[in-house]
């Protein structure tokens, strides 16, 4: 975050235990979801959409204990993003998502997301299940990873 000191992190450090190769179910989870503009999958104003949003988050004292970031990558040009929040934000597009997800925790450069993916889908097909959808959870911003020494990238897989 801007204005703190080079030795400090915005991001908690990431546990993957809780999200490795788990089945996770969600009823009605609330979402904040706003749109990051992209070229070719690789994101232009994701700092400042999530500024905006924190700040609104924030302010109506909707933050939840571990922020989740979920992007859906649907188009080269720009993904939506999905920001958990405890309770609805005024002036602000929300969205409940339920379901069953298949949960994999992948560590590495963003440049081998296509493996994961490909991972991800295997992972899901040896479990016998179908992919309806995929998810990104980014746990911490690219700072942070550096600073931690590992960039950890959940794929959540709706089934």
């Amino acid at each position: 975050m801007e204005g703190k000191m080079s030795n400090e992190t915005c991001c908690p450090k990431f546990d993957p235990g809780p999200w490795d190769d788990k089945e996770i179910r969600w009823e009605g989870k609330k979402f904040a979801v706003d749109r990051v503009r992209s070229f070719l999958h690789i994101p232009l104003n994701f700092a400042s959409v999530m500024k905006k949003n924190m700040a609104n988050i924030e302010a109506a004292g909707a933050k939840t204990e571990e922020t989740i970031v979920l992007a859906d990558e649907d188009s080269l040009w720009g993904t939506n993003v999905f920001i958990d929040v405890a309770k609805d934000v005024p002036n602000t597009k929300m969205t409940a998502i339920s379901g069953t997800f298949l949960s994999k925790v992948f560590e590495g450069p963003y440049r081998n997301t296509g493996i994961w993916m490909k991972e991800m889908k295997d992972y899901v097909k040896s479990k016998d299940r179908e992919l309806k959808k995929l998810y990104f959870y980014y746990t911490t911003c690219p700072k942070c990873a550096k600073k931690y020494g590992k960039n950890y990238v959940v794929l959540l897989a709706q089934i």
